[in-house]
């Protein structure tokens, strides 16, 4: 009777044995199961694509198509990141109105430059819109760029620094070093910043426009800065020659009147040659 108790409970404790190995295998397995699970959804690739689009068109007005794609832009819930505005001087001809007066005719060029961000669901029926603004279209293009990998790798690289780090607090990893430290959290931020900037890149595309206008007249009456042009009245111009006139004379005579005595002594001396040239041609006999 008492073999068979001992016989009984020996095999109670093997079977209850059996079962603990078998809940702690299967723990096992679970957790096993969970870190591969894990490393899975890390390595799962998502789609991050980054679309961009030039576009280059000919419109009627600059200013009023800038204005109209600023609008466009808030409605769509975007942004404008760039606006400019230039007009260049093509040719430029002056015609003489009166002394004191032009008439500048001038030809310039009005273009704009502009880049907006537009949400990526918005961005074809963005463009569309913004092609229908102008007369026509010189260039148009759009560019998806693939950074589902980039995106990927920094992510991975941003965990295994993060385990690290982990492991360095927990003092498993010892690190002699602290400026390394510094260094690799330094770079986990940059990860971090990188991938926000993909994800921003993915949610918002960026469009580059470029627009102008056929040439435009401009005529201007300005004020002629050429003072070789700027003359009296004729009548003015008469009465300051009669006065010039008289003070010449006047400036004669006196001088003249300064050079009296070798006047006097010229006289004189002419006098006395002819006097001799006579008396000469009729000898006195």
């Amino acid at each position: 009777m008492k073999n068979r108790s001992l016989v009984m409970m020996l095999t109670g404790i093997v079977l209850l044995g059996a079962c603990k190995n078998k809940s702690s295998y299967e723990s096992a397995d679970a957790a096993d199961s969970a870190r591969i699970e894990d490393k899975i959804a890390d390595t799962t690739l998502t789609a991050k694509l980054v679309k961009t689009a030039d576009i280059r068109f000919k419109v009627k007005n600059v200013q009023q198509a800038g204005e109209n794609i600023s609008a466009l832009a808030t409605k769509y819930n975007g942004m404008v990141m760039h606006h400019n505005m230039t007009s260049t001087d093509e040719q430029t001809h002056d015609v003489r109105l009166s002394d004191d007066s032009i008439m500048r005719i001038s030809a310039f060029n009005t273009s704009a430059d502009m880049t907006v961000k537009i949400p990526t669901e918005k961005l074809d029926e963005f463009l569309t819109t913004v092609s229908h603004m102008g007369i026509h279209v010189n260039e148009s293009k759009m560019d998806i760029e693939d950074k589902s990998l980039d995106y990927l790798a920094e992510k991975l690289k941003l965990k295994n620094r993060q385990e690290f780090i982990a492991q360095q607090k927990q003092g498993k990893i010892i690190v002699k070093d602290p400026n390394k430290v510094m260094d690799l959290k330094d770079d986990m931020v940059d990860e971090q910043i990188g991938n926000k900037r993909i994800d921003d890149e993915v949610k918002y595309s960026v469009i580059s426009m470029s627009f102008y206008q056929s040439n435009t007249i401009s005529k201007e009456i300005i004020v002629n800065d050429d003072t070789s042009t700027y003359n009296l009245p004729f009548f003015s111009q008469l009465g300051m020659a009669i006065q010039n006139g008289w003070f010449i004379f006047s400036e004669v005579i006196i001088g003249l009147v300064n050079v009296w005595a070798f006047v006097l002594c010229g006289i004189a001396i002419w006098l006395g040659i002819r006097y001799y040239n006579k008396r000469k041609a009729h000898p006195v006999v």
